[in-house]
């Protein structure tokens, strides 16, 4: 998993870029719900959804370059990310000026990264991997502060991994979508959909 990332073209109009969660890939069901609704209306090339590494460091790094090749080919990405991807997602947004829809996102500036040091294994492939006391130091330092115009936050109070209310508060101010139970899959994504790619600009 933390091997040269083998890039996918780049879109030349505006597109999407999901970056999936910890442990996750791009097999998780909102992205390939995602990738299916942009196949569904021919728009499969504007679609963007990298499986990335588990190294927090490397994660950012490969999705700055699928980033800078299309702002180089003259493409905006809009980013979408779940859980650990929401993080990215915001640091992304700030580094690049983007916008962003963070989906369950984990505030690590509210978490206690130290509990995930140990030996994982990825939710689709069941390849393990290591997370280790350096990546959770990554993942502190990564922390940037919102540009409220930037973002669409997604919630459901009914998480049973992240505290919403967490990330509530971290992006306070920025637009906010909280519904009652749910799950941290966002159970109600599909019918979320045509407002999150009306949201992309596509």
């Amino acid at each position: 998993m933390d091997g040269a990332l083998s890039s996918p073209a780049v879109p030349r109009s505006p597109g999407i870029l999901y970056l999936h969660g910890f442990c996750s890939s791009p097999a998780s069901w909102k992205a390939r719900l995602l990738g299916e609704e942009m196949a569904r209306r021919g728009l499969a090339g504007h679609f963007l959804c990298p499986q990335l590494s588990t190294v927090p460091a490397q994660a950012l790094a490969e999705a700055s370059a699928l980033i800078e090749a299309a702002q180089a080919a003259g493409t905006r990405l809009t980013l979408v990310g779940s859980s650990l991807g929401g993080h990215y997602a915001n640091w992304l947004a700030e580094q690049y000026g983007l916008n962003a829809v963070l989906i369950n996102p984990a505030t690590v500036d509210r978490l206690d990264v130290q509990k995930f040091v140990g030996e994982h294994h990825n939710y689709h492939s069941g390849e393990r991997f290591q997370f280790t006391a350096e990546h959770a130091a990554q993942l502190r330092a990564q922390v940037r502060r919102p540009t409220p115009e930037r973002y669409w936050l997604w919630l459901e109070q009914g998480d049973e991994v992240l505290d919403w209310r967490d990330a509530a508060e971290f992006w306070a101010g920025c637009r906010q979508s909280l519904l009652p139970g749910g799950d941290h899959s966002f159970s109600r994504f599909p019918e979320f959909l045509p407002q999150l790619i009306e949201f992309c600009g596509i």
